[in-house]
């Protein structure tokens, strides 16, 4: 009779290291939606709007003495009517749709470079599926064809982030 039995060695995951991240919880910490123009709008829009989306993270400790952090990821999309003529101004405010979507999460001993990285990188991969989700379903509610958030290389965004806060000098390296 032969056993059917599999092991962390056996699937060659002996050496894989634990995940320095714990996801304790994740909400939706702001909403909202409008429609500034009311019901107007929906008379008078004769095309697809113009999308533009904006996408911040934040990480802030909750408790000085322990590795408990509040990530929170940002989306506002604001559609605008598209311009009467090519390269004209947009139209009016079609609508604006904001969501602040965050996870509580305890970081178990990860090395100090790492800390960043997981918090501004990490954290928002794991939690972009929720808010794209949200942001459609808002959008698809509110009476427009639902918003559908692209993949977004937080890696990028990181790194962009990082080059505001510590501009590099001018001159030679």
């Amino acid at each position: 009779m032969s056993e059917n039995t599999t092991d962390n060695a056996a699937l060659g995951q002996e050496n894989v290291p634990a995940m320095p991240l714990a996801i304790n919880l994740q909400y939706t910490k702001d909403l909202s939606f409008e429609v500034p123009a009311g019901a107007s709008i929906f008379a008078t829009l004769r095309s697809a709007p113009q999308i533009s989306v904006n996408i911040d993270v934040q990480a802030n400790r909750l408790e000085q003495d322990q590795a408990v952090y509040e990530v929170a990821l940002a989306v506002r999309a604001e559609a605008a009517e598209p311009p009467a003529q090519e390269g004209g101004q947009a139209g009016r405010t079609v609508f604006i749709a904001e969501l602040t979507y965050a996870a509580v999460v305890t970081l178990n001993n990860p090395p100090e470079e790492l800390i960043e990285p997981i918090l501004l990188v990490e954290v928002p991969r794991l939690i972009f599926p929720y808010v794209r989700s949200i942001v459609s379903d808002v959008t698809r509610d509110g009476g427009f064809p639902p918003v559908v958030l692209q993949p977004i290389d937080f890696v990028a965004l990181w790194q962009a982030k990082r080059a505001q806060q510590f501009p590099e000098p001018a001159g030679e390296a």
